[in-house]
């Protein structure tokens, strides 16, 4: 996510890459408000895509009910808020994700518990 300075900055920027163990990844599930927001995680950049799916976010998403329903194949991915089609067997940085990426993902069918969104 990008932002504006209104005027210079007098010291360096503390959130480059290189202070950091891995490029941080914020990913964030659509319609699930239970999330309030992406999380944010240092995911080095040969990490396969799909390895998301299966290692990386049933650790923090997997305790909601709709997650164990999740159609990988139907999935609905974005990039910086635009549909985006990821290849799952490439890596992070083969499908284009650097430091400070943000992307998302929907669910078809799976709107929340109950379908309240939440």
């Amino acid at each position: 996510m990008s932002v504006v300075a209104t005027r210079p900055y007098d010291f360096p920027a503390q959130d480059v890459r290189e202070n950091f163990p891995a490029p941080l990844l914020y990913i964030g599930w659509e319609d699930h408000l239970m999330f309030c927001a992406p999380f944010c995680l240092p995911l080095p950049p040969d990490t396969p895509f799909g390895a998301l799916a299966t290692a990386v976010l049933p650790g923090i998403y997997g305790y909601h009910p709709d997650f164990a329903k999740i159609d990988w194949k139907a999935v609905q991915w974005f990039k910086s808020g635009k549909p985006w089609t990821p290849d799952p067997a490439k890596s992070l940085a083969e499908n284009g994700l650097v430091h400070k990426d943000a992307i998302r993902f929907r669910t078809p069918g799976l709107e929340g518990i109950k379908g309240s969104h939440a």
